[in-house]
């Protein structure tokens, strides 16, 4: 191995550790103190909960384990957004899992919590997948109540969303296994099934404080709303359970009863590793994001038996297309490629650019693959579409549009991995967050923001410049230096994949490793709702 790949491979493979690092953290929640008092109660810890009811030696697809990271500093930080969300499987059934996490501020909903529940219903929905709720939750934290509670996006979405989903026939099963207090009440008792933990369970509209100052009652919050109140006196829910693994167990039990719905009959064959060593990510990926690199040997190291039929391979060459499978899974992949490449007309072309060209090939594969009911998978390193005189004459504001339409009205489920630069409108043609992607994760090396931290901070610092001279003062190139600092510092910070993953604007993190779990799981997920519509672009730029 040469000197160069060594450097890379050391380098990822530190990203990745400060990863793993950072999610035993997420993983404590709210610390240990908090874990030992919640075992004093006798309740498991909301991690705990998932690993008990998912089933022995399956995986776990987390989703938002970074929502709410460096976030609310003045109260003390939201680990996880105070809720763990993800797929799993319960008796072979793959399953939507939300469990409230009351080591953090007691399981109260911040907003970035309202986002992260909203986004594990929208998976529920899209992929028509069962859901089960582990409710144990203080209900809004009330001095954000502003931030959280009336509008569209809000918590109230959520109950909304419990009746819609039902309607749809997408089973919800919900176990209180601490508080569920207020507007929060109604969300396991829209659920299909409701289970109540004896002793730690809880559910009424307003606790006792609260009845005490509206009507002057005086009455504790188990026999206003407990166990024994709601499945022997007013029957709000379905099942008492004398302790949380034995409420687990019961949702396993209901799940083995489960039946089978129509699946969207997408093609996959006996799984396969790729023939050449996946280890070798590490080491291709340049540590210098500047740096080309030939994108076809990342997806040689993610496909099966490294094998893939490229569509116009000599066509459009700033953009690969073409099919292979993923753990089994037939896969159209579209990716940047990051080598410069040279057009039969004799135009050098860019890594990490989309041109007219490119964009015109995958317009048209991308359309194929719904013709075929193929998943697509996006692989982005992109630092947007090419500009400049000659680059507009020849339309590629056209080209693009026509990608980004095939793109965003494709029927087919889409998945996006974003490897490294995901800049502009380069984002939304690859299919980034605003295009519905059934899951989107990115690597440690990723970046996301209008444009790269260089092009933004020389941009901002002529804009900031230029207004300082309008009012006649004169900036030193010492301060016109320090300034340019400052704002390449703080640019650097939001270009971040944290920063990203801490708004949801991905679904997390991972290692590049994991790339092809998170891709076979998803197609498995999407596999669970047939297409419905047909395929229509619309008017589409010719």
């Amino acid at each position: 191995m040469d000197i160069e790949f060594n450097k890379n491979e050391d380098s990822l493979k530190q990203l990745v550790f400060q990863l793993k690092s950072k999610l035993k953290k997420v993983y404590l929640g709210g610390g240990e103190k908090r874990i030992a008092k919640e075992h004093e109660k006798g309740k498991l810890t909301a991690r705990e909960r998932i690993d008990y009811l998912i089933d022995e030696g399956s995986e776990f697809l987390e989703v938002g384990a970074f929502a709410g990271e460096g976030m609310y500093p003045e109260v003390g930080g939201c680990p996880s957004g105070g809720v763990v969300t993800g797929i799993g499987y319960i008796k072979g059934r793959q399953c939507v899992i939300v469990a409230n996490d009351a080591t953090v501020k007691a399981g109260a909903w911040f907003p970035i919590t309202a986002k992260k529940n909203l986004r594990a219903q929208e998976i529920s929905i899209e992929n028509k997948l069962p859901i089960v709720y582990l409710v144990d939750s203080a209900g809004v934290f009330l001095p954000m109540q502003n931030e959280i509670f009336p509008d569209k996006e809000h918590f109230g979405r959520m109950f909304r969303n419990n009746a819609v989903m039902s309607s749809m026939g997408i089973v919800q099963i919900a176990a209180i296994m601490g508080s569920c207090v207020a507007g929060g009440a109604y969300l396991p008792i829209m659920s299909d099934e409701a289970l109540i933990v004896e002793g730690t369970g809880s559910v009424f509209l307003g606790g006792s404080y609260l009845v005490k100052s509206a009507i002057g009652e005086t009455i504790d919050n188990e026999t206003l709303g407990g166990a024994t109140t709601h499945c022997e006196i007013s029957g709000v829910t379905d099942y008492k359970c004398k302790d949380d693994k034995e409420a687990l167990d019961h949702i396993r039990t209901i799940f083995d009863k489960l039946g089978e719905n129509p699946k969207a009959g997408f093609s996959r064959v006996e799984p396969a590793a790729p023939k050449l060593d996946e280890q070798e990510i590490y080491g291709i990926l340049p540590a210098d994001r500047a740096k080309p690199y030939d994108m076809m040997d990342i997806i040689h190291r993610l496909v099966d038996n490294s094998e893939f039929e490229p569509y116009k391979e000599l066509y459009g060459q700033s953009l690969i297309c073409g099919l292979g499978r993923i753990d089994g899974w037939a896969v159209g992949i579209v990716a940047n490629q990051r080598k410069i490449v040279k057009s039969k007309k004799g135009e050098m072309q860019m890594g990490g650019v989309i041109y007219s060209d490119s964009a015109d090939k995958a317009a048209r594969f991308i359309m194929n693959c719904n013709q075929k009911k193929i998943p697509l998978v996006f692989l982005q390193d992109v630092s947007g579409f090419m500009v400049g005189s000659k680059a507009e004459h020849g339309g590629i504001i056209k080209d693009g549009a026509k990608m980004v339409n095939a793109m965003a009205n494709s029927v087919v489920p889409k998945f996006t991995i974003i490897v490294g630069n995901s800049y502009g409108a380069g984002n939304y043609a690859m299919c980034g967050k605003a295009y519905d992607p059934r899951l989107i994760y990115s690597w440690p090396t990723a970046q996301l923001a209008v444009m790269s931290g260089a092009a933004a901070a020389k941009t901002l610092l002529q804009i900031q410049v230029s207004a300082l001279k309008a009012k006649g003062e004169e900036i030193t190139p010492e301060a016109e230096q320090e300034l340019l600092e400052r704002i390449t510092a703080k640019y650097n910070e939001e270009l971040s994949p944290y920063y990203a993953a801490a708004r949801l604007w991905v679904d997390g993190i991972i290692d590049p490793l994991e790339t092809r779990k998170v891709i076979s799981m998803g197609i498995e997920a999407a596999n669970h709702a047939p297409i419905e519509k047909p395929y229509n672009v619309g008017v589409i730029q010719t």
